[in-house]
């Protein structure tokens, strides 16, 4: 078990944007428009910006202002499926023998969001890109648990997911639409995570574990599990 506050949290979809957006779309009066609408990274010099998908986008829309004023600030970047749509677009080159862009691949591998930030915020603190199935928020939680067990003041988390491109529809299953979270998370014992194990495959969850969070965080319910194939994850908030 271990045991965190979350001192502030973001999100962002499409059409999907502040704090009142999020609680009606929790309410079921807000649906989410996906198209090919990105959010707003105006904060970046113009030249920064055009290096960025949609994912970076997204990551950095959410943590950029969790991060403001914080120097050092560790960074859990969370991803299942990460670039699919460069990654994707550089397989289409490959199969049409056309010559490939040095900077597509190199903005495509996992752990090329958290390159981009570390450049644009001049950060040096300790960084770590995550791909861990249906449970990486999780999995993302306990990285953190550990930075803030060796000190960290606050840690930065953000889960985000890009909508796959159609080709990939019988494998990826398990992005609804385009999403970000992010979450400031600081010691102490307002929250505690723990896990369960199963012998048999538990049922999957309607939501990815990260909005199933959400929910609970706009809800201010106090407690909430996710299951994940053998695995089922508590979270529990203290009253």
């Amino acid at each position: 078990m271990i045991t965190f506050n979350i001192a502030q949290w973001r999100a962002w979809a499409p059409g999907l944007e502040t704090i009142e957006d999020w609680q009606q779309w929790n309410s079921g009066q807000a649906t989410v428009d996906i198209g090919d609408t990105a959010p707003d990274v105006s904060f970046l010099p113009a030249m920064q910006r055009r290096r960025l998908s949609r994912l970076a986008r997204m990551a950095f829309s959410v943590g950029w202002p969790l991060a403001d004023g914080r120097e050092q600030l560790p960074l859990v970047f969370v991803s299942r499926h990460g670039e699919t749509p460069r990654t994707f677009e550089i397989l289409s080159e490959l199969a049409a023998d056309q010559p490939l862009s040095p900077t597509q691949f190199s903005l495509s591998v996992h752990n090329a969001v958290i390159g981009l930030w570390s450049i644009m915020r001049g950060e040096t603190s300790e960084m770590t890109a995550l791909a861990a199935a249906g449970d990486g928020l999780e999995h993302g939680v306990i990285e953190v648990g550990a930075l803030l067990a060796e000190g960290a003041p606050a840690v930065l988390l953000i889960v985000t997911e890009e909508q796959p491109p159609k080709a990939y529809a019988t494998w990826v299953d398990d992005v609804p639409f385009p999403y970000a979270v992010g979450l400031l998370l600081t010691p102490g014992t307002d929250w505690q995570l723990s896990l369960n194990t199963c012998e048999e495959s538990l049922p999957r969850m309607q939501l990815p574990h990260a909005l199933n969070l959400l929910r609970t965080l706009l809800s201010g319910h106090s407690c909430c599990q996710h299951s994940w194939k053998n695995r089922l994850w508590n979270w529990q908030r203290r009253p």
